[in-house]
């Protein structure tokens, strides 16, 4: 008989709470579907299902990397003692058979992690396999009580499970488990100034074991140098470690990223730096999409197919290890002292880095304040109006957040990072220039006008507040409303 799983850790399990909630009530219920767990390394889906596990009769089997029979032989052992003698597990469908047949008296919740690793790796076998692997569920699953969760960091391996053609297509329950959002990642955050909750967040990202390095123990500066930047620091090669295990020619992809970590960049100017065709590159950024990592943007009132799409690096912590870590490993195991790269390179240049990080949290608290006049929100980037392009005055326009609703631009806003208040100037040039190039573009104004949104790090002149005092129509919102509209 399966014992009651005690999780020494329990208490020191954060957030994830809605996950947690979500699967308490899959436990709770009737529903005999496995739940297919899944996210990117280091996101926590090992702690949340310990956190499952606590208290319940439950057994964690972990599959690794090796061969079928040793694969096999190792979770044959750790069934023996719940079974009362040790199974017969030819092959992987007998697994799951022995996992069915163990909860036939009570129910018993079973963790499979790292799934795909039982998987062939030919996609004809692991079809074979999925559709044994179907048929025991089908012909025990009504005898037992088994509550079975597979779990796995493969993400698109995971999937593939989910999708049309699967023989697991619709047996399986999916639950993505994605970084944790600004306001999840807040009880790991020290700091309790806005700025430096900001700071911490767009260094670390949303990855729990990062937020427990980075977003508390001291101040920020020698932390990022005692943890990311010195040669015996824990995440001095995580980025390398993690992208090592998961693809084949890491050297390609570090070029990618190290690329991306300055700024999002089209593929033509991807391919022009890495002096890759378009098409050679096309399979590794789509690796990198599947990992999570990179996301492929296009203005928002852009078709998809659009040449001006754009590819970013969405993970803040892979950001800052690209531009600050990675460049400069060899001069840090070499004897270059951690405190003074920070001083030197990365301090100087970190606005930049927490400048986009500033615009996400920006875009979410406006989705959350006027999600009822601009269903759709985000960037926007194109032509700068024809004349000024033909004067060679301006060429290309950004907005940082662009709202519609009904087919019209509703809100729109400026975000800026930087040690200065932001002042009439950055009104003047939203007005003069990126809304009418947004209407050349093709967009359409609400009659009377968008709300204007403008973000600041540092405040706002006086002439910018009497501005906004005489016109409705702008609206000024400072870090701390940002930081209470993300919690």
């Amino acid at each position: 008989m399966t014992e009651r799983y005690v999780w020494p850790l329990r208490d020191q399990f954060l957030d994830r709470d809605d996950e947690l909630e979500r699967l308490s009530g899959w436990w709770a219920d009737a529903d005999r579907r496995p739940v297919a767990l899944y996210g990117r390394r280091r996101v926590g889906k090992s702690w949340l299902l310990r956190a499952l596990a606590h208290g319940k009769p439950a057994l964690i089997l972990v599959a690794e990397e090796l061969a079928e029979g040793a694969q096999l032989t190792k979770l044959a052992n750790a069934l023996e003692p719940a079974l009362g003698l040790r199974p017969d597990l030819p092959d992987v469908p007998s697994l799951f058979r022995a996992l069915y047949h163990l909860a036939r008296e009570r129910k018993t919740l079973v963790v499979l992690d790292e799934f795909p690793y039982l998987l062939p790796n030919r996609d004809s076998a692991s079809r074979r396999v999925q559709t044994a692997i179907a048929a025991v569920m089908e012909e025990e699953r009504d005898a037992s009580r088994l509550k079975l969760l597979l779990c796995g960091s493969q993400v698109s391996a995971m999937e593939k499970l989910l999708y049309e053609g699967s023989a697991l297509r619709g047996r399986l329950t999916p639950l993505a488990l994605r970084p944790l959002s600004f306001a999840q990642a807040a009880p790991f955050i020290e700091d309790t100034a806005p700025v430096a909750r900001i700071e911490r967040y767009a260094i670390a990202g949303g990855m729990p074991l990062y937020l427990d390095e980075l977003a508390r123990g001291g101040p920020l500066g020698p932390r990022i140098a005692l943890r990311v930047l010195d040669p015996r620091g824990p995440l001095f090669n995580e980025p390398r470690d993690v992208l090592e295990r998961e693809l084949r020619e890491p050297g390609v992809y570090f070029s990618i990223l190290e690329e991306l970590s300055t700024g999002p960049k089209r593929l033509e100017d991807l391919s022009s730096a890495l002096r890759m065709r378009n098409t050679s590159l096309t399979s590794y950024m789509k690796a990198l999409r599947d990992l999570r990592l990179v996301d492929r943007t296009v203005p928002i009132n852009a078709p998809e197919s659009t040449p001006k799409s754009q590819y970013r690096l969405v993970d803040h912590f892979f950001r800052f290890w690209f531009r600050f870590t990675f460049p400069y490993q060899a001069q840090l195991e070499g004897g270059l002292r951690p405190e003074a790269l920070y001083e030197g390179e990365v301090r100087p240049l970190l606005a930049g880095h927490i400048a986009p990080a500033f615009e996400d949290l920006c875009r979410t608290w406006t989705r959350g304040a006027y999600g009822e006049v601009a269903a759709r929100i985000g960037p926007w980037w194109g032509d700068a109006l024809n004349e000024l392009r033909r004067s060679g005055e301006r060429q290309t326009e950004e907005i940082d957040i662009v709202g519609i609703g009904r087919n019209r631009v509703t809100v729109v806003g400026e975000c800026k990072w930087t040690n200065k208040p932001l002042s009439v100037a950055i009104l003047a040039d939203l007005e003069r220039f990126k809304l009418p190039a947004l209407v050349q573009g093709g967009a359409k104004l609400r009659r009377d006008g968008p709300q204007m949104l403008l973000f600041s790090r540092s405040g706002f002149t006086e002439g910018l507040k009497a501005a906004a005092e005489k016109r409705p129509l702008i609206r000024l919102v400072d870090v701390a409303e940002v930081v209470a509209g993300g919690d």
